[in-house]
């Protein structure tokens, strides 16, 4: 497959921090953005509007802002009908609350009849931190990329956030956007977002590392001491796990013949089995997984809790040498 179908950074030493912000701001500002192109966009938020940053949102476009309260499946149905008079709903609360709490109103009012819902999702994932297991939902992958015809988009930082709030603005048809709360880095605000076509970070020969959400930068990181360590990464941002860039994939492990998945999900039903089907079905090779292990999470900060669940950079290069290991 040709390069020029995905986006390809010549090496590591190209990505460079710009900042650091938390990705949820990369929603807040993209919706402001997309609603000031398109009167159409709407939004709607169930008692979360300081936590989605819809404050500028509410200011610019007051009659085009709905506070359903703390009635998510409401705001589900209510979202779905005003589809019908062309408008563009972009649904907010927290990741556990925008799946969990409402999967039969997606299920039935919005993925069945291919309604143009945006379903944008903050406070994912471990990172949320201290508010425990109860919010940390780490099945929500899982959950929104098995409804059919549901794209399913997980950015890795604030401009990539931003990126892809403009992009699904313009895509037609159900989007799950999941994004999170922790002040993170910023690196590819130079880099070109499009849904459905994989980031090439470095070009590598000895393993592929595909990673998603705040794992990317945890994958970056890796990749840099495995640099040093003389092994070479081909590392992919899957930022859009469904539909999934299967040449981009296939092109990877075709080459290195051994993968390392990274993602702030459990291991159960996010993009590692996506890359594992995809593996399985035109190129078996061995694979590790970085992510939850079939757990719920816990209370602390976001850096005890990545630590604690095996989801840093040191666990990635373990992951790595391990792989390579099996290959050989």
């Amino acid at each position: 497959m040709p390069l020029k179908a995905f986006k390809t950074m010549n090496s590591l030493q190209e990505i460079q921090v710009t900042g650091k912000k938390d990705t949820r701001s990369g929603f807040g500002d993209g919706i402001v953005e997309a609603a000031r192109k398109n009167s159409e966009i709407v939004a709607l938020t169930a008692d979360l509007a300081g936590s989605l940053k819809l404050q500028q949102f509410i200011k610019e476009f007051p009659d085009r802002f709905f506070q359903c309260g703390i009635a998510e499946a409401n705001m589900m149905s209510i979202a779905a009908g005003l589809t019908i008079g062309g408008k563009i709903p972009f649904t907010t609360t927290f990741a556990n609350f925008s799946t969990g709490r409402v999967y039969d109103q997606i299920r039935q009012s919005i993925a069945y009849s291919g309604k143009n819902v945006k379903i944008c999702a903050s406070h994912a994932g471990l990172t949320l931190g201290e508010d425990g297991a109860t919010h940390q939902i780490l099945e929500d992958i899982g959950m929104m990329k098995m409804l059919p015809g549901m794209t399913v988009i997980v950015p890795c930082d604030y401009a990539q956030t931003k990126a892809a709030t403009l992009a699904v603005a313009d895509y037609k048809g159900p989007v799950y956007l999941r994004f999170g709360r922790p002040v993170w880095p910023i690196f590819t605000s130079e880099v070109p977002f499009e849904i459905g076509k994989a980031q090439v970070f470095s070009e590598g020969s000895d393993v592929s590392v595909f990673a998603c959400g705040h794992l990317v930068w945890k994958a970056i990181e890796a990749a840099k001491i495995l640099q040093e360590k003389g092994i070479s990464v081909d590392l992919i941002n899957i930022h859009t796990i469904k539909p999934i860039d299967e040449d981009a994939v296939i092109r990877s492990i075709n080459k290195t013949r051994c993968a390392v998945t990274a993602e702030e999900h459990n291991i159960i039903g996010g993009l590692g089995d996506s890359i594992a089907q995809i593996a399985g079905r035109n190129m078996p090779v061995p694979i590790e997984w970085i992510g939850t292990n079939d757990t719920f999470g816990e209370s602390g900060t976001p850096d005890q809790l990545l630590e604690k669940y095996g989801l840093t950079a040191e666990h990635i290069v373990q992951a790595v040498e391990k792989v390579i290991s099996r290959k050989k």
